[in-house]
């Protein structure tokens, strides 16, 4: 196949994996990319809610954590959540006009 989906664990969803250009692609090719990507796409808004949830949890859990290896150790945790946050972010903003640059596997 010349081009796939393939899920990112961290973040959660499929990215694209494209073997060509953008502009090597066929129309229907394009197509069909860009439908499976927008199925995709829909659900990156869930998947910000629910880690949203997680950061509020643990940041509730921070609030009342007392031992400081603790601390370190949840404001770790919610640094990484948001990083996940915003590059699915991102992400929600790739649409049609797909730069190459940023979809190559």
């Amino acid at each position: 196949m010349r081009y796939n989906f393939v899920l990112d664990e961290r973040l959660g969803i499929r990215l694209p994996r494209l073997i060509l250009e953008w502009e090597e692609y066929t129309a229907d090719e394009r197509n069909d990319i860009l439908l499976i990507w927008e199925e995709i796409r829909a659900k990156i808004p869930d998947r910000v809610i629910a880690l949203e949830a997680i950061i509020n949890r643990k940041q509730i859990q921070l609030s009342r954590e007392e031992n400081f290896n603790m601390c370190c150790y949840l404001n770790l945790e919610i640094a990484e959540l948001a990083s996940i946050i915003n590059d699915l972010n991102i992400w929600f903003r790739v649409q049609q006009d797909f730069e190459p640059d940023k979809i190559h596997g």
